[in-house]
């Protein structure tokens, strides 16, 4: 059985949900059209403030589906390439979306499911939530950005001890490496996630973007990266959020409460 993605809404926040639980909630190039298809209408519709990803059944994502590799390496190498295509298409919509993108996982996580994970903005995990790169123990490198995003977030010596060992890992064990902003009860990541989604909510949509584009680009060079927060600095300077709330930051310091 396909996995489907399925949406709902939560208040300020869309829920996307992998469903397919027979197979761990297993990737296919159905979801990656709908998953960009949803980033796209959720963009647009200023009522959606933040993007929670989950997957169904007690697990996020098994990864990609091994019988279907297994079909295409014979016969149809090229059909496998546009799947890749479409799937890191999703991963630089995931990366780009201007609003929070948060995963909330239980269960497993492995191979291209922990590449979507890497692609959200923060990560919410259960205490029995696993992490597993297993792309090297079925003889295949990663994909969906796993090398760019656990390279940046980790160095070169733990990011290559991941992908060519392909051990599973602990929420504990991401915790301890900074990866996991929240780790919760089993049960819990979703409505913890959820109600992290809506304190972001709280805060100026332009600013919550800004930063995010601000974050992604702080490799390149100081002098760069200082012109573009000024740039950023400015445009959101002129929002009313901004008056808005800098009148109540005075207002509350003024009253004593700040």
């Amino acid at each position: 059985m396909t996995t489907e993605l399925q949406t709902e809404r939560h208040d300020s926040t869309l829920v996307m949900r992998l469903n397919g639980p027979a197979t761990r909630n297993a990737l296919s190039p159905q979801v990656y059209a709908a998953g960009i298809e949803t980033l796209n209408m959720a963009e647009a519709n200023p009522d959606v403030r933040a993007v929670v990803l989950t997957g169904a059944g007690g697990h996020f994502c098994g990864g990609g589906d091994l019988q279907r590799l297994a079909h295409q390496r014979v016969h149809d190498l090229t059909a496998q390439a546009a799947n890749l295509d479409a799937f890191h298409q999703w991963i630089e919509a995931l990366r780009s979306f201007p609003k929070p993108v948060i995963a909330a996982v239980e269960g497993v996580a492995a191979g291209g499911g922990v590449s979507l994970v890497l692609a959200c903005d923060l990560i919410v995990a259960a205490d029995g939530a696993r992490f597993v790169m297993a792309y090297s123990q079925v003889g295949l490198s990663c994909d969906g950005g796993a090398s760019w995003h656990l390279s940046r977030a980790l160095g070169r010596q733990r990011a290559l001890s991941l992908l060519w060992l392909g051990d599973s890992q602990s929420a504990q064990d991401w915790q301890a490496q900074g990866l996991i902003h929240n780790l919760v009860a089993n049960g819990q990541a979703l409505p913890q996630a959820l109600q992290l989604a809506a304190r972001l909510a709280e805060r100026a949509p332009g600013v919550l973007a800004s930063m995010k584009e601000l974050v992604q680009e702080s490799e390149q060079p100081l002098r760069a990266q200082l012109d573009a927060e000024k740039t950023h600095f400015i445009e959101n300077l002129r929002r009313p959020e901004a008056g808005q709330a800098i009148d109540a930051f005075l207002k509350r310091r003024l009253n004593g409460s700040a």
